[in-house]
């Protein structure tokens, strides 16, 4: 049975989420490098004392925002997957690029924040990176469940990337071949970044609108992993 929560702790959380609400719009119109306790007091009538005993610091209303958008575009990640039932693995390979690229378009600045300029003086800190992991996690989980087709044979990792691959398989208890893993990590690359591109405008004059090289590429780190 769910605990009953009290009338002072249901109030806290609706001005907790409204806090987090102005801040998110303030991403939008200021970028997070303006991020103000004050500004977001005062556009929501409060006194700046007062909001400071939700959130100790602008880095810690960062912070919730961070965890926040990691957990939205996780959750878009693991539902578009859900989603798919059991299709084979490239449809589901597809799904979860779409719901990305999906969620990043409905949400810039949320995605920039993750993905794009690191905030001056600002060092995320641990509790953000379960979050984080979602999104290149479902992407391995896939890849994890495929039956991989053969794919064009590439040198072994070695030096200091073999060191990390084995780290990230030791840690996480991934049981992906190096070359697969890291083949992996570099479709995650691609995919975040092959976006940032599309929402900064990189890509306007050349492949904008980007939905058939989106497509292409897919297709192309598909086929790279063996799907």
């Amino acid at each position: 049975m769910p605990a009953i929560r009290t009338a002072r702790e249901r109030a806290r959380e609706e001005l907790t989420r409204e806090i987090k609400q102005e801040a998110r719009r303030q991403l939008a119109s200021v970028g997070a490098q303006q991020l103000s306790l004050r500004a977001v007091a005062r556009e929501l009538g409060m006194a700046s004392s007062a909001l400071y005993r939700y959130f100790a610091s602008r880095d810690e209303l960062l912070t919730a925002l961070i965890i926040d958008a990691y957990n939205e575009l996780g959750g878009a990640a693991e539902g578009a997957l859900a989603a798919t039932g059991a299709a084979a693995p490239r449809e589901r390979w597809r799904a979860l690029w779409t719901a990305t690229r999906d969620w990043a378009r409905a949400n810039p600045h949320e995605f920039s924040l993750l993905y794009g300029t690191p905030v001056p003086g600002y060092a995320a800190p641990r509790t953000t990176v379960q979050p984080a992991t979602r999104l290149p996690f479902a992407l391995i989980g896939v890849v994890r469940d495929a039956r991989l087709r053969p794919t064009q044979p590439v040198p072994p990792p070695r030096g200091a990337l073999a060191g990390q691959l084995t780290r990230i398989v030791t840690e996480f208890g991934l049981d992906l071949p190096p070359h697969v893993l890291a083949r992996t990590i570099g479709a995650w690359v691609q995919l975040v970044g092959l976006i940032g591109f599309e929402l900064h405008g990189q890509l306007v004059g050349s492949l904008d609108p980007a939905d058939d090289f989106f497509a292409w590429t897919t297709e192309q780190t598909a086929d790279a992993i063996g799907l």
